[in-house]
This record gives C-alpha cells, sequence and structure tokens, in this order.
C-alpha cells in the first residue's frame, strides 16, 4: 500500500468511538501516539498544546468529576461555544445527532433518553485514558488552530495503532471544573479532550458513520 493510500485508510476508517472496552492501552503505545501527534504543524513551531493523559484511577475520578458537574454544575467554557447554527451547518449536526440516537434507540422525542445519552459524555463513554489539552490565553485563535493539527494528528496516529479515539469539547463546558480538578494554570485555557481506548466493535452506537460534504459544497474554484 502506498503512503497516500495508508493515509486515505486511517481517514476513511478514523471516527468519533463512543463505547470502549476496559482494558488499558500500554503506555508505549500511548506515548508513540503522542509523540506522533506533537509532529502537528504549529506557527512558528511554537507547539502550544500541554496535555495532561489520565489512567486507571486518575481516569475514574475525572469521570465522577465530570458526572457530577454535568448534574449540578454551571457551565463555565474558556471559550465560546457557538451560537447558532444555520444552512448546511445546521443540516449536518442534526443528521449526525438522528444517527447517534437511532443507533441506541432513542426516538426523536425521548428528551429522558437523549440527556442520558448526552451524559455519557461525561461518563467518558466508558474510556479508560483521557488526553485532556490547554492551549496558552497568549496566543489567541492561533493557538487553538495549532492544537486542533495536535487532535487531528493523535486521532489519526491511533487509528493506525488499533485505537479508537473521541474528541470532545463538551468536556470544556464544565472548565472551572476541569481547571479545579487538575490545578490548570490561569495562563492556559481547557479547549478540548479526547477519550481514548480499544473501541468496542460490537456496540451498537459504534456502527454508524457520518457522511462527508462534495467537493464544491466547500471549494470556490478560481481557474
Amino acid at each position: 500500500m502506498s503512503h497516500h493510500a495508508a493515509l486515505q485508510d486511517l481517514l476513511h476508517k478514523r471516527h468519533s468511538c463512543r463505547a470502549f472496552k476496559s482494558a488499558a492501552v500500554p503506555k508505549a503505545v500511548i506515548s508513540q501516539i503522542l509523540l506522533d501527534a506533537g509532529r502537528a504543524p504549529s506557527w512558528c513551531n511554537a507547539q502550544p498544546w500541554k496535555v495532561i493523559l489520565t489512567s486507571g484511577a486518575e481516569t475514574d475520578a475525572f469521570r465522577a468529576t465530570m458526572a457530577r458537574a454535568f448534574d449540578t454544575g454551571a457551565p463555565a467554557p474558556d471559550y465560546p461555544f457557538p451560537t447558532t447554527y444555520t444552512g448546511a451547518h445546521l443540516k449536518r449536526r442534526r443528521t449526525c445527532g438522528f444517527q447517534l440516537y437511532e443507533s441506541v434507540g432513542i426516538g426523536r422525542g425521548d428528551r429522558e433518553g437523549r440527556a442520558r445519552q448526552m451524559k455519557e459524555n461525561y461518563t467518558l463513554f466508558g474510556a479508560p485514558h483521557v488526553a485532556l489539552i490547554t492551549c496558552p490565553v497568549e496566543l489567541g485563535p492561533y493557538g487553538v488552530l495549532d492544537c486542533g493539527g495536535f487532535i487531528t494528528a493523535f486521532c489519526l496516529s491511533a487509528q493506525a495503532q488499533g485505537i479508537g479515539t473521541v474528541p470532545q469539547a463538551a468536556l470544556s463546558l464544565y472548565s472551572n471544573v476541569v481547571r479545579d480538578h487538575f490545578r490548570i494554570s490561569e495562563d492556559r485555557k481547557v479547549l478540548a479532550a479526547i477519550s481514548f481506548g480499544y473501541p468496542d466493535e460490537d456496540a451498537a452506537i459504534n456502527q454508524f458513520r457520518t457522511d462527508r460534504a462534495e467537493l464544491d459544497a466547500f471549494v470556490e474554484w478560481r481557474d
């Protein structure tokens, strides 16, 4: 397989995993994923990402903290969440949501079922590990852009090694809780997390796949 074909294979097979096996990923594999992700490009090679990586009891403690935040806390994100979705963005968002809920038998009018499924974000979908990513305040949106590249590279490296991932902005909705839990300094903002581990391939929620737009939907050709 050519390098390009291998990359295409990873890109097409990668998906957001929402059910994991309990087995821990060996530290050597995690280290390699992190080293691979660190090859992501960044402005002036600043490499602004910092990662808090949890395993075992530390993951479980964070899981419990975030579940409590979802049940009782008030949202306080470090970065503003989208104010609205319109047009194609709204259509894609709805389609993804419908696919997710239908995969686990939650009807469109089942608000309680949707709330239970939403809470799965905060119990980390049962993942044995979390990579919590912070970004320097001083670098603004371009630091965030660089960290996005790190997240993508992390997910692709994990996919190449049989590890499932789900990038989660949802956890940053309670950035104040995350900050207190990990004692994160004020010069860094809580951006996102990646829950990861060996995927439960038989879980119904891991069976659906989102589609992608055709070129003409997002490219304006200037020949």
